[in-house]
């Protein structure tokens, strides 16, 4: 055959002239002959940046004596073959998370055949084939008033192929802690070899030891354990081996910290002081925080949930007391790489360090890290701890300098956030545009749901015809089978219906599996499924511009979700209509015409739907199939011989009738009644109802509350009450001794401003001074 005469070596994700070198070609059957060896898959498919791992290579032959792993294009490894005859390579230590491609050279001149692995945040790697420090508490405490003893560690031994082995400590720390400019180099980040707590040990799967001061090495207050072979050298780099969490290394700093941890705290928080005072400036590029809870967990395109203060997970907030749950900005500020932090209390209002040292703290040093990675302060996790958690705990837990920390740290207010705003696709192909306006289009075919050329993003739709009962077709609606999308240049990224009622995520046409993570940063967006499985049901994809877009199943049906900032006002188009708070123009076709919604006929509706079809050259789906071919690629996107019916039949002799009307209520009801009288099933038209229900809910979540700011507690008073939203009344009372000047209570108006004047608490002598002026 022809696929004979071409190569996939060098050319993955190709397609040739005679044969493919793309992932799709295993189902179309059009691979080019060496497409296996060529292009592999490595399991696992993601690891811990710190390195380490061994990747299995897959259709690899077991026939090489030896090969060449290049990562990045510039790190060369020796890759080996174990005794069954498996190709692997070791990861090696990256500073930077997200897709690294590979090579593999068999002649060590040609790297021509491609793979790639995803690395991770180390917090987010398996934390099966970790080094566990047993009660960290007292690992990062050590020394402190009460803290002591022995520290243990454990490890999966079986991970470590060999009987004996060695217990190494790595440490982190950046060059220089300002940013480089002609005249000095940039900063640089290093994971660097210390000691090592024993060499040789037996590979017990257990570790303990009685931690001494170490005094040449107290300037090093943040590293890892790792565990390697026994065979390995010391500080040896990119061997096979596991790594602990990073952590805060009391326990082997000098003995002055023993003596007196609090007094050593208090200094480092006074050197760090004047070193912060010194950086640029990060709080005015940040992102305002959410007002309230609801919103912060409904605005997915902008901020996701902190680990380390999760509501799902029983509100464990070590470092944010008295909060329920905290959110990050999931993009970095721009400039210098800064998060945004925000945290949140019972009754659901942003909470403050000028009321709480457990309030929001925005980060010099985003935990995440920011493109490009790799230098200060975008190394992903390592640069955080370093600028922003380690200083906590020398101004607010180990001393009593926290107001210091405070004072660089302040919460953001929310005076200045506005929530996204959201369209929907649901059920049989039932609309809730951006602006309110609700409408049903069965169209069969591929169209766009958002298009906005002034800020490149594009999010299309797949319908097909809606199966029944008996699983033949229907003639009579569609509902959503697909949804790709991609703003400026990221990967295209597409969701789409699989078998068993499940969603498969593809990334530039190649699956994506969420076995081993839930949450990945790609190339200009990230995406996570709360389902660590196979099966996913829901997945979000949110963009670096602030977009997003959920997909979840109702009842076999996919609900598509777009969620948008107001940088997109009068910047959207399609199907989601127009979003310039106007419904009556969101049926403006593609040519610009307006048809007015509100006495547009079904056919004018189904019409304006239809003019929203893509072109062949715009499309973003995946053809992986002939089936797919067949139906979507070589005929028009928009199916005309395809006509729906456009309302449901309601005969009174039809005993479902009556079930209908009892089942379906409130707003959703004529979506649940259409598509429960459409297919003759009533589960079908209660999951319709169910998929609004939930849009309606993220609605009242995203509505605009307006916040007044934070107010100040008078010194020598008290504040009562901490919530500022509109319609808040907090009232200030004095300390014996003192009097009230201004007002004692003030109240949050609709336009942002608060009532009266801010009070102070002043002498009687002062009082009358005022007072006689």
């Amino acid at each position: 055959p022809a696929s004979l005469c071409q190569t996939c070596r060098g050319r993955c994700g190709d397609v040739l002239e005679k044969c493919s070198c793309r992932a799709t070609c295993m189902t179309l059957m059009s691979c080019c002959a060496d497409y296996n060896q060529s292009c592999f898959q490595v399991m696992p498919h993601s690891s811990s940046m710190l390195g380490g791992e061994a990747s299995c290579e897959t259709h690899m032959s077991n026939k090489l004596c030896s090969f060449l792993c290049r990562f990045k294009g510039e790190i060369l490894r020796d890759g080996f073959i174990d005794a069954e005859g498996h190709a692997y390579c070791i990861s090696p230590l990256l500073y930077e998370t997200g897709w690294i491609p590979f090579d593999v050279s068999t002649d060590g001149i040609n790297f021509d055949r491609s793979a790639q692995y995803f690395s991770v945040h180390p917090s987010k790697a398996d934390p099966t084939s970790k080094v566990i420090l047993v009660n960290a508490t007292q690992w990062q405490n050590y020394g402190t008033p009460n803290v002591g003893g022995r520290l243990k560690m454990t490890w999966n031994n079986s991970l470590i192929r060999a009987e004996r082995i060695n217990v190494e400590l790595w440490a982190y720390r950046e060059s220089q802690t300002g940013r480089g400019t002609n005249a000095s180099p940039p900063p640089q980040a290093e994971l660097h070899y210390l000691y090592s707590l024993g060499r040789n040990l037996t590979n017990s799967g257990a570790f303990s030891f009685s931690p001494k001061p170490r005094r040449e090495y107290s300037d090093w207050e943040l590293g890892n354990i790792r565990i390697t072979a026994g065979s390995t050298a010391e500080g040896e780099r990119d061997v096979r081996g596991l790594w602990s969490g990073a952590h805060l290394l009391a326990w082997h700093l000098e003995e002055a910290f023993r003596e007196n941890s609090a007094a050593w705290a208090r200094s480092r928080c006074l050197q760090w002081d004047d070193l912060e005072t010194n950086l640029p400036d990060f709080l005015s590029e940040l992102i305002d925080c959410p007002c309230t809870l609801a919103q912060a967990r409904a605005d997915t395109g902008r901020f996701h949930t902190d680990s380390s203060c999760d509501i799902e997970r029983g509100s464990v907030c070590t470092y944010h007391p008295g909060c329920v749950h905290c959110v990050r900005a999931i993009q970095a500020s721009p400039e210098h790489g800064a998060g945004q932090q925000c945290c949140y209390d019972h009754s659901g209002d942003l909470v403050f360090t000028g009321d709480s040292v457990g309030g929001s703290t925005p980060d010099r040093a985003h935990d995440w890290g920011s493109p490009p990675y790799v230098q200060p302060p975008r190394v992903p996790g390592y640069s955080h701890w370093l600028h922003d958690v380690l200083s906590f705990y020398h101004c607010c837990l180990w001393s009593d300098r926290c107001h210091v920390y405070l004072k660089h740290r302040p919460s953001s207010g929310c005076q200045n956030y506005q929530p996204p705003r959201a369209g929907v696709v649901l059920g049989h192909s039932h609309y809730v545009t951006f602006d309110g306006l609700r409408y049903t289009f069965s169209g069969k075919g591929e169209y766009h749901l958002v298009s906005s050329p002034e800020t490149e993003l594009s999010v299309q739709v797949r319908t097909e015809q809606v199966k029944l009962k008996n699983g033949e077709g229907s003639d009579v609606s569609t509902r959503l089978s697909s949804v790709a999308m991609k703003q400026n240049g990221s990967d295209v990224i597409e969701v789409r219906l699989a078998a068993g009622a499940h969603l498969q995520v593809l990334k530039n046409q190649n699956v994506l599996l969420f076995t081993e993570q839930s949450w990945m940063e790609l190339h200009g967006e990230a995406l996570g499924t709360p389902d660590s499985s196979h099966a996913a049901k829901h997945v979000t994809v949110t963009f670096s511009s602030g977009a997003a877009v959920e997909v979840r199943m109702f009842g076999g049906n996919m609900a598509v979700t777009v969620l948008l900032p107001a940088e997109f006002n009068r910047h959207a188009r399609g199907l989601l209509g127009s979003m310039n708070s106007d419904p009556s123009d969101d049926l403006t076709t593609q040519l610009g015409e307006v048809i007015p919604s509100a006495n547009a006929t079904s056919e004018e509706v189904f019409t304006f739907g239809a003019g929203w079809n893509i072109s062949k050259n715009s499309s973003l789906f995946t053809y992986d199939s002939v089936h797919l071919l067949h139906l979507y690629s070589v005929p028009s996107s928009h199916d005309a011989a395809f006509v729906p019916a456009f309302s449901p039949p309601q005969s009174l002799d039809d005993p479902l009738v009556a079930d209908v009307l009892v089942m379906c209520y409130g707003e959703g009801a004529q979506f649940c009644k259409h598509d429960a009288l459409m297919t003759q099933n009533l589960t079908v038209g209660n999951a319709t109802l169910r998929a609004y229900e939930e849009h309606r809910a993220l609605m009242e979540a995203l509505k605009p509350v307006v916040s007044c700011g934070w107010l100040p507690t008078p010194r020598n008073g008290r504040k009562n009450g901490t919530r500022y939203l509109e319609g808040s009344t907090l009232s200030f009372t004095c300390s014996q001794g003192y009097l009230m000047y201004e007002s004692a209570e003030r109240t949050c108006l609709g336009d942002g401003t608060w009532t009266g004047e801010q009070p102070y608490c002043i002498t009687g002598r002062l009082y009358n001074e005022k007072h006689n002026k």
